[in-house]
Formats: C-alpha cells, structure tokens, sequence
C-alpha cells in the first residue's frame, strides 16, 4: 500500500495443555511455548509495529511463587525487544544457578515467563497513545488468584463513551478513558461479581476460606461472565483474556469483523489472528485449522477442558473484506486466490483504458503487497493475448509464413518492476511537519525501459489519502515520459472511515471524499453539505438504532467513475505530463472475489452494527466543524 495506513493488531494464545516436562522430553526444552510464542507474534509483524507484548500464567504454584509474569515493548523492533528480555533472564538465572539446567520444576518455579498459558500481541496505535503503558496484554491485579485479568485484542468499539458511562454508574473509577481498559474493567466486574457468588456458595456447603480457592476456579463460568460483559459492546473485535488461576479465552464479534483462528490436538490450544501463522509455526494442515465463529468464544478451563461457547447472538456476516485485501499474510491459501481474482477481476477496465494496446503498455505494480493481485491481472493479459494470437493465425487461413507465426506467438506482456520501495525511509515517516518532503523519496523507479509511445499501467491494493500517489508516485512515473499512466486500485474507493480497528477516522483525509466535494462545487451543489450536517446533527442525541448514515448523500450524485476521474485530477501536479487515468475494483466484483468476506462499509457506508452510522455522522461533523477530534 503506498499510502500510509495503520494496520490491524494481532493477537496469539498458546494453552500447552501437558505438563512442561513433557515439551522438555519431546522438543528438547521446557521454553517450547516462549519460542512457538516468538515465532507467532514475528509471524503477525505484518499487523503491528506500534508495540508488542507477552504475558503467561504458571498453573499450580504455591503461595508466595511468582504466577503472572509480563513484558511490553515500543522499541523499533518490539517483538525483538521482549524477547531478548526473555531470553536475557533465562540466561541469566540458568547460568547463575546450573542446578536449574535439566529440572523442570525448578525452572517453572524460579524462572519467570514460563508457564502453561501464554498470550502475545502486536499493536498499531488506533486510540491512544503510543507509550509502553498503551501496549497490551494488559493487567488487572488482585490478590485473589481467580480476579487477576490479562487482556489483549484486536479491535475498536465505537460506544466507548456509553461503556464507560456504565462503568462509572456501576461505581468503579476506570484510571483511563480508553476501550481496552473499559472493556477489561467491564470483564473484571463481572468476573469479580461471579468470584464473590461461588464463595459464598462454597461457604455456605462448609468450605473453608483456603479450600474455596480452587472450587472457585472450577466452578466459574467464563462463557456466563463474558455474556454480561458483552451485552452492550459496539464494535469489531477478536478479545483474548488469561484468567489468574489458569482459565483462558478468545472472543469474537458477533458480525466476524476482526478474524480469529484456532488449532486444538491433545499437546495444545492455539488461537491466532491469522491461519498461516498456526499452519507454519504448528506445522498443520489447512484443514485442521478452524475459524471462531462470530459471536463464539473458545474457552479453556485450567483443566484443560476446552469448549466452543455462543456468547452473543450471531448478525449477518461481515467479515472485514481489507484482510483480505492487505492486512492479512498474502500466504493463507484462500487469500492469496483472491487477492489473484482481485487483479483479473480489474483488467476489463485496464484494457479499455489503453485501447486494448498491450504491445505499447508496460505493466507493474506498487510493491509489495500489490504483488499477488499483479499476478492475477497479468494472467488475464495473457488470456487476453492467447485469445488475439488465435484469431490472427485462424485470419491466415493457415498460409502464414514461419516467420509471421513467430511474429504473433511471440507478443507477451511487458513486465517491469518499475517502483522500488526504499524500506529503510519508511519508519522515519511520522509527523506531518516532515512528511510531504520525506514522503517523495520512498520509492525509487526503473529508468531506460518506458518509451514515450507507451502506456504505463501500475497497480496498487488501495489508495486511501492518495498522499503518496501524488507527492511522490505519480511524479516519478512521469519522469519515465511515458503517454498515458494508469494507475489502478484492486480496492474500491474508501469513501467512509472505519470504526473498528483500521485508523481510517477522519473524512477529510479520504481522497474519494475530497473528490466528492469537488464535484459537487463543480456542478454548483455545494449546499447540500450543509443540509447533510444538519441531519447529522439532529441525530446526536437519538438512539442508535435510529441513526442513518447520511454521509452516503455525498457521493450519490455522482457515478463511480465520475469521483474516480475526479481524484486523479486531484492527484495529478500541474507539472505531469502524462495524462492520468486512475481504475478502482467495483464493490460487485470485489464480493465476487471474497465471497466469504462481505465487509465493506469503508467502501459503501453499510455499517455491520449501529454504532457505525452514529460514527460516520460524527466524522462528518467534526470535518465540517473543523474539529480534529477523533469520531470515536
């Protein structure tokens, strides 16, 4: 993606489910789920670089033993960071005490981190700030073993302030306004409600204080606990949580916004944000690896006991369409056919837009995620080619030359990596002061095989702002001279924010919406913005389920192709030569290509909960207002 967008967080739990000397006599060390835990989170870099973090749970220690033990990084290279923390303290207490080298329990006891339970994240900053306090897993700390609550996620809830209103009504004083820490102190309500009910229930059955502990943990129902918990929740997410005494559980949204995977055999519980990465790391099938249902939780007790649980009732589907499109690993079998059908699915267009003139086109793409859609796009060149190579032939009646016949088998596409991203500038891009100068030298391109008769078509998976097309892309392609360049986008157009996960929150910053409002001063309809932040703002106060978004009358004037026209007028300097044509996938064909994800509202409007109309139209209040605030 040549613009700059954040990424989504990714989340990995590892549940080992034998004994720890087991892993240290059948993989040759008892740190097996510290380094299956470092291969997991390195395997989702991809959706983090914010920060990372790791926390585990040791089962059945005594009193006064170290049980909890967490580590979190905002160093260049988080991942890398904690885990040469780790790996510094293992050493160190291994080399200080050798009597620990070949004894198990005297590793479990005295060395921290390793544990029975694990939990990873990556993060990219969406709300809040990027300090080491913003980092997950975060910890909520008791005494009592059973009220110690460890989470991380992967999400975005657009009702924040309704959550935390509540929270505040049920008495607490949450220490942050944010919806990691409202979403764990709502957990934590509710799991301390539960731990005080089974106490006294044990209590009255003539337990005593000591001897209650442990029913506590065998009697607490997490599935119960996390459906009062999420009764009100408003947003996408994938929500993992460790329990103090050993329990442990991965919830997901009742659309299937954010994803979730899982892999159970009787050594481990494994739960990720991405199939390959258990596939890879577990060396398993495709097969074996499941998707979470949406609304669903996978529960492991700390007796290894493991459920799949409804927690809330299922809506209509709408599993984010952008994992597939750029977030996930491109190496995920399903994945990598789409993001193919998503570059075959464009070539109509391309080859209307260079008159079928492929001898006078070179093709190429912005690396490096627009790889795989390439591909696609120039097998459907080649389809195209074969296709025209058989009627000049058949034409021939068969009297042509050996030479002509060469002629004609030998047109192929032109191939050519033309941009090359400079990766080393990419992490110095932060403020806004400095990136419009920096922005220019992220990529490099390929002089010396455009020649001026030439079309240049070159894909991109999407384009959001369009900053980097227009500060830095587009010029340097026009340095090559060539006649026409095309500029194709295997994404449609990103007309609304996103309110759950993506930090897409301010309208402004949309090409597509800029190009919106373009047109409508073009044709001398520029008041209807007016009349649009009126209905917004007549809304504000109602509930949610009455909310429209009524943003969507925007963009209704106009066809796709007139605002896809529109935003390469506005991405193209006075300076280019070149003309500029810029091609957007259809919502139509991107369903027909992830027919399984049907998440679009970035691209529609069509909100998968309530919440997301009420954010739009706050979005669009703050840019008519000139607030900056974020819309959630």
């Amino acid at each position: 993606m040549s613009d700059a967008l954040k990424h989504e967080c990714g989340i990995a739990v590892i549940r080992l489910l034998k004994p720890l000397e087991f892993y240290k006599e059948k993989y040759g060390s008892a740190f097996y789920g510290v380094n299956k835990m470092y291969l997991m989170m390195e395997k989702q870099h991809n959706r983090g670089q914010d920060g990372a973090g790791f926390a585990s749970i040791k089962l059945n220690t005594k009193p006064g033993e170290r049980y909890i033990s967490r580590v979190r990084s905002v160093q260049q290279q988080p991942i890398q960071d904690i885990f040469a923390q780790i790996n510094q303290r293992i050493n160190k207490d291994l080399t200080e005490h050798p009597e620990y080298a070949d004894d198990v329990a005297l590793q479990k006891r005295h060395i921290p981190y390793i544990g029975e339970v694990l939990l990873g994240h990556v993060r990219y900053g969406t709300f809040g700030k990027n300090s080491v306090e913003s980092v997950h897993p975060f910890l909520r700390q008791n005494n009592w073993m059973h009220r110690n609550l460890i989470m991380a996620g992967n999400f975005n809830m657009t009702n924040v302030k309704e959550l935390f209103r509540n929270l505040v009504e049920l008495g607490q004083h949450p220490k942050e306004y944010t919806d990691t820490i409202t979403i764990m102190e709502k957990i934590g309500h509710f799991l301390d409600d539960a731990v005080s009910k089974i106490y006294k229930e044990v209590k009255k059955e003539g337990y005593n204080k000591m001897e209650a502990s442990p029913l506590i943990g065998e009697r607490l129902n997490v599935a119960k606990i996390l459906k009062r918990a999420a009764k009100n929740w408003d947003g996408g997410y994938a929500m993992a949580g460790l329990i103090g005494h050993g329990d442990s559980f991965v919830l997901r949204d009742p659309a299937g916004i954010r994803p979730a995977y899982y892999y159970k055999d009787d050594e481990v519980v494994v739960i990720a944000s991405e199939r390959p990465v258990i596939q890879t790391v577990f060396n398993v099938e495709y097969k074996d690896v499941k998707e979470l249902a949406p609304g669903h939780a996978i529960i492991t007790k700390k007796s290894g006991d493991t459920k799949i649980k409804k927690i809330l009732e299922p809506l209509e589907r709408k599993a984010c369409s952008f994992e597939r499109i750029y977030f996930s690993r491109g190496s995920d079998a399903e994945i990598y056919q789409e993001r193919k059908m998503l570059g075959k699915l464009l070539m109509p267009k391309v080859l209307d837009a260079i008159d079928k003139d492929t001898k006078n086109t070179v093709f190429s793409y912005i690396p490096n995620t627009a790889e795989t859609s390439f591909f696609g796009m120039i097998e459907t060149v080649e389809d195209f080619l074969n296709e025209k190579k058989t009627a000049a032939i058949l034409k021939g009646n068969y009297k042509l030359s050996a030479e002509k016949v060469t002629q004609i088998l030998s047109e192929r596409p032109r191939i050519e990596k033309i941009a090359i991203k400079d990766a080393k500038l990419r992490t110095f891009i932060t403020e806004d002061s400095s990136r419009d100068d920096l922005v220019a030298h992220v990529y490099d391109i390929t002089y010396g095989v455009i020649k001026p008769t030439d079309n240049l078509v070159i894909i991109d998976d999407s384009i959001v702002r369009g900053t980097t097309l227009k500060k830095s892309i587009i010029k340097m392609l026009d340095r090559l001279h060539p006649k026409k360049i095309v500029v194709v986008s295997s994404a449609p157009q990103i007309r609304y924010p996103d309110c759950y996960g993506i930090d897409m929150a301010n309208l402004e910053g949309l090409v597509a919406f800029r190009a919106a409002l373009g047109l409508l001063q073009d044709i001398g309809k520029y008041n209807i913005i007016e009349e649009i932040y009126q209905r917004c703002k007549a809304q504000e106060d109602l509930e949610d389920i009455d909310v429209q978004n009524f943003v969507k009358e925007v963009y209704a004037p106009f066809t796709d192709e007139q605002i896809s026209d529109k935003i390469a007028e506005l991405l193209s300097d006075e300076g280019v030569k070149a003309e500029v044509k810029i091609i957007f996938q259809s919502v139509e064909n991107l369903h027909k290509a992830c027919p399984k994800h049907l998440g679009d509202w970035y691209f529609t409007g069509d909100y998968p909960t309530v919440g997301g109309n009420r954010v739009v139209n706050r979005a669009f209040i703050n840019f008519y207002e000139g607030n900056k605030e974020r819309a959630y």
